[in-house]
């Protein structure tokens, strides 16, 4: 992955391939992890090799990942994704399929990961680490522009701890952030 290939803004082709938690998953493995076979990806989600050979076509059609040629045999071949960070705003379309397809997606691939880490991390973390976790839900009150500021500005420090240099020590983090209306007379 090229220094300039860090962010893909989402369109419509990317949100489609990515309208399945399992795509989604993949991708995520391979920015973490790094470029990995078809066999690899298969044994980590408890996959057919078929179903993930499959699902990382269409993550390639859609522009998301690529081979990584520099490895492996044609007989064995290796994936690596194209970018580090997907953005989508889905104000840019808000009536769009595609937008509510990706974030089903995106939510369903989110509850499955918490739930590999609640089961494989949480218990062997250092206390040193569990202490600064922070696993955390509340309700809040807010209007459409509340939202969208409270969105921007918790974008804005992430981005702030995403630039910065690498400092000694540092490990990677997930940061995982839900913001949506309950809908629910009542809240």
């Amino acid at each position: 992955m090229a220094d300039d290939d860090i962010t893909l803004d989402l369109d419509r082709v990317a949100l489609r391939v990515l309208a399945h938690p399992m795509r989604i998953a993949l991708l995520n493995r391979l920015r973490q992890q790094g470029p990995a076979t078809v066999r690899q990806l298969a044994a980590h989600f408890e996959l057919d090799s078929g179903a993930a050979s499959y699902h990382l076509r269409r993550l390639a059609a859609g522009g998301l990942i690529e081979e990584d040629t520099e490895r492996g045999t044609k007989r064995d071949r290796w994936w690596r994704a194209r970018h580090r960070i997907s953005m989508h705003d889905p104000a840019v379309s808000p009536g769009a399929a595609e937008n509510r397809a990706y974030a089903q997606a995106l939510a369903l691939a989110d509850g499955e990961s918490l739930r590999r880490a609640a089961a494989e991390v949480v218990p062997l973390l250092p206390d040193e680490w569990f202490g600064v976790s922070a696993f955390m839900s509340d309700m809040l009150h807010l209007t459409p522009g509340e939202l969208d500021a409270m969105k921007g500005e918790l974008a804005g420090v992430i981005e702030r701890y995403r630039v910065r240099e690498r400092t000694e020590g540092a490990e990677r983090v997930a940061v995982r952030l839900q913001m949506f209306p309950l809908l629910d007379e009542d809240t």
